[in-house]
């Protein structure tokens, strides 16, 4: 199986702005990024696009299949009272809080990051446990950077390392249960 997690394109959002799932727009540059998003992934008719309910996955998502299957576990991090704050502006002492322990603390009426790896990795595990051929997961980075930190057994605090920019593919090719990373 050949599995390409797609993070979105560039969404119309200003820098410095705390955003998880916030619906957001993509940018102006998104037929720019889906010409180069097509041309690192091999798709056909049969293969499956899952992707994020959120508008700036389901935009790419349909680059790729008018038949997509969306999935709320799919969605970026949930980061409740802070989403569309200025990153500077969180409330103290809770922002620093978070920020020194993100992968357990959860945002005020959001959710930590753990809560979001558990979620994402379970759907992705049943996604790949179908006997589809090829998969495109249109998704983000949390998301993707919380999967490869499974698969490659890197510990959440430091998933971050892991850089996934916008419109980026990773390709993970599944055989006997194993995953590589391609």
């Amino acid at each position: 199986m050949e599995i390409y997690l797609v993070r979105h394109t560039t969404p119309k959002v200003d820098k410095g702005i705390c955003y998880g799932q916030a619906d957001l727009d993509v940018a102006a540059t998104f037929e720019e990024e889906v010409s180069r998003i097509r041309k690192s992934i091999n798709f056909n008719k049969e293969t499956v696009v899952y992707s994020s309910p959120l508008k700036r996955c389901v935009k790419l998502a349909n680059q790729f299949s008018e038949n997509i299957i969306t999935d709320n576990r799919l969605m970026e991090l949930n980061f409740g009272d802070w989403e569309l704050l200025k990153w500077d502006e969180l409330p103290e002492p809770v922002g620093s809080i978070w920020m020194n322990n993100f992968v357990t603390e959860v945002t005020p009426n959001g959710e930590a990051y753990i809560d979001l790896a558990k979620r994402a990795f379970e759907v992705f595990t049943e996604i790949t446990s179908t006997s589809v051929k090829q998969l495109i997961i249109t998704t983000h980075a949390g998301v993707i950077r919380s999967i490869l930190a499974k698969l490659n057994n890197i510990h959440l605090k430091d998933s971050f390392d892991i850089t996934v920019e916008y419109g980026q593919v990773f390709k993970l090719k599944k055989q006997n249960n194993n995953f590589t990373l391609l």
